[in-house]
């Protein structure tokens, strides 16, 4: 199954008095790269949400978010830390004492410093149990999204590929007529410059000349990793390295191509070929 590095899911769950929210999001990477955002009262259950993100992506940066907000009800109370307020205005006057001309504060001010409200005690097991069930259906729901999208790139590069086919198979054609022009080329200059040429000679320069233009090899290469390709789309497991590296082995075949080539058709065939590669080597680093 192909899937995209990229992807955003986004869910909400009620837990008691207070709303949970869990965000992910990725992005490309060359290894599978994940990074948590908590609120300092859940960093109790990192280890367990890290192993199971890690356990069903295997590249691409991951950012995990988790958000914990109260909700507002009739009745509702704040726990207020009395000896940490007690030690907030102390340390206040002290400094006050050395400020020209001291700022006032609000009690608002006080309630938003950290550590003078206390977070009602809460169970733990069943927070937990709470938070890794969002986790997994936000989990779910990003892989679906990855599937989506590596479905999308899958389908452009199978249609490169066939292109690119297609660029091989009008190279193969064209092959024969340009050794043919070659040879009438080389016939015409000698017979200018010679008065009785050595045509036994020309033969063998025709033929050592045929040899080192030659594309068969090149051509049959290209076909052979447009095959892989294809048939590396359609497997299970992550493919984004095999890939890649079939990218450059098409390269460097369009690359030979290119640089063995005398004619204009053949030239342009060999920058076609180098220009579907480049744009599939663009989407595959997308896949992971």
């Amino acid at each position: 199954m192909i899937r995209s590095m990229t992807a955003y899911a986004g869910n909400e769950a009620s837990i008691g008095d207070s709303t949970l929210s869990c965000e992910l999001r990725s992005v490309n990477h060359r290894y599978c790269d994940i990074t948590l955002k908590l609120p300092d009262h859940l960093r109790f259950i990192e280890t367990e949400l890290r192993s199971i993100i890690a356990a069903k992506i295997n590249r691409g940066k991951i950012e995990c978010t988790l958000s914990y907000k109260e909700q507002a009800r009739n009745g509702q109370k704040f726990n207020v830390n009395i000896d940490a307020v007690k030690a907030l205005l102390a340390a206040t006057d002290q400094i006050e004492e050395h400020m020209l001309s001291p700022l006032s504060f609000s009690a608002l001010d006080i309630l938003a410093f950290p550590g003078i409200t206390q977070e009602p005690n809460t169970d733990k097991t069943h927070l937990n149990e709470q938070i890794t069930h969002l986790v997994k259906q936000t989990l779910a729901q990003f892989l679906e999204v990855r599937e989506r999208e590596g479905a999308q790139l899958k389908a452009l590069i199978e249609e490169r590929c066939i292109k690119m086919k297609g660029f091989v198979v009008l190279a193969g054609h064209r092959m024969p007529e340009v050794l043919l022009l070659i040879r009438s080329k080389l016939n015409d200059k000698i017979t200018e410059l010679v008065a009785q040429p050595d045509f036994d000679r020309l033969e063998q320069e025709l033929v050592f000349m045929a040899q080192k233009l030659d594309i068969t090899e090149e051509l049959d290469r290209l076909d052979t990793h447009i095959t892989e390709v294809l048939r590396v789309l359609k497997e299970k497991d992550p493919v984004g390295r095999r890939l890649d590296f079939l990218m450059q082995e098409l390269n460097r075949e369009a690359n030979t191509l290119g640089s063995k080539s005398t004619d204009k058709e053949m030239t342009q065939i060999a920058i076609e070929l180098k220009v579907l590669i480049e744009q599939m080597r663009e989407q595959i680093q997308n896949i992971e």
